[in-house]
């Protein structure tokens, strides 16, 4: 018998208890040591498990299941009430030479201002990002947003990856954790535009998994820095007739994804002429109604010799986008008149900034899949004439609208 604070204790009870502390040493063995180090993490155990699974040496893998009672309903962020919601993917689709570039960046520029939508309504400034994989931040971005009255000084391009081996192109499969970070550090970015949006597939973007794999990242990094997705695409050749969200070049996953869909289109004499930009398709909001616009070529008052299109906006326009489209369409036969109407849009949004030369419209025609032969005739009927400047093997020749 032994004695503790006055009571005896027998071999046996204390037998029992260096037993019993042996034992949870076994279990917990970080309770007890008070100093040396800790134990080793098991293998597969993230730094962020608990205690119970940090001593089981394993994570539960399993489904988690949301019950519906811990969900607080929130209500839809607008950068643009029913127009462009925040952390949300918008499509504008269209007609070649109706500008979709140009509607995008005159978006843009009414964000980086602080300026009014063209329904009226303001916002209040903020910073966008701009990537795109077909025009020169020089001689077109930047003049165009600048003839849209936008504040350079909120615009920032997706340039080129520094890489240890050199500079190489932004690649979107493997280059979009870089892209997280410069757009953090810029911070405020309210609007994201990818013009086109078929950039961001690194894969086929005719299938469905392939796109809708491509595009996570995208609205992933949208919903973090909660601004618009704007992505720019186009009409497929052909579909006159159809339904507009069908017309959308590529995977039907680019108008399933997108909770906002937009068609940029000439308008028919009837509803006025003109081009109009409406609601094809929206998950989040009315599906119909749009605007319309015009397209504009000015000189940069500070930039001599610079000239860049910009949209004036006009008054709203009622109706959906199948019907809007329907009448555009009605006169004559569409696929006969679509392919010379297509190329004709076509050169004119390529030279609305200015001469280019034929063997880059040659290249553009053909990823474009414009037979030239056509494109030939739409440049008779554009009354384009082609010019040759430089001498010897220095020269060459250059398209540019009348």
């Amino acid at each position: 018998m032994t004695r503790r604070e006055g009571k005896p204790v027998s071999a046996a009870s204390l037998a029992q208890r260096v037993v019993n502390l042996a034992e949870l040493a076994k279990a917990c063995p970080e309770r007890g040591r008070r100093e040396g180090p800790r134990p080793e993490q098991p293998a597969g155990v993230p730094p962020s498990a608990s205690p119970a699974e940090r001593q089981c040496g394993r994570l539960q893998v399993g489904l988690a299941l949301v019950q519906g009672s811990s969900i607080q309903p929130k209500p839809i962020r607008w950068l643009w009430p029913g127009w462009l919601a925040k952390g949300k993917l918008h499509v504008i689709a269209g007609q070649p030479g109706t500008g979709k570039t140009s509607i995008a960046l005159a978006l843009a520029a009414t964000v980086t201002a602080g300026g009014r939508w063209p329904d009226g309504t303001g916002t209040d400034p903020g910073n966008v990002l701009v990537w795109s994989g077909e025009d020169d931040f020089h001689d077109t971005l930047a003049p165009r947003l600048l003839a849209s009255g936008a504040d350079l000084g909120r615009c920032f391009f997706v340039g080129d990856m520094q890489a240890h081996d050199g500079r190489r192109p932004f690649d979107p499969a493997q280059d979009m954790p870089a892209l997280a970070r410069a757009a953090r550090e810029v911070g405020d970015i309210r609007l994201i535009v990818v013009d086109p949006i078929v950039s961001a597939i690194a894969g086929d973007s005719h299938k469905n998994a392939e796109t809708r794999r491509g595009l996570a990242p995208l609205v992933e990094l949208a919903a973090r820095l909660d601004c618009a997705l704007l992505g720019i695409s186009h009409f497929s050749k052909g579909t006159a007739g159809r339904d507009p969200l069908e017309r959308v070049t590529g995977s039907l996953a680019f108008g399933a994804l997108a909770r906002v869909v937009f068609a940029a289109f000439k308008q028919s004499e009837d509803d006025g002429g003109g081009r109009c930009f409406c609601r094809v398709k929206s998950n989040i909001g009315p599906d119909d109604g749009g605007f319309a616009y015009d397209l504009t070529i000015e000189d940069l008052a500070d930039h001599p010799g610079v000239m860049a299109s910009h949209v004036a906006w006009g008054n709203a326009v009622e109706g959906s986008a199948r019907a809007l489209l329907a009448r555009a369409e009605a006169s004559g036969n569409p696929d006969e008149a679509s392919a010379l109407e297509e190329a004709c849009g076509f050169l004119a949004e390529l030279l609305a900034d200015g001469p280019v030369k034929v063997a880059n419209i040659r290249e553009a025609a053909d990823a474009g899949q414009y037979a030239w032969r056509t494109v030939r005739r739409a440049q008779k009927r554009l009354g384009i004439t082609p010019h040759r400047v430089g001498f010897g093997k220095d020269s060459c020749s250059l398209w540019c609208l009348p």
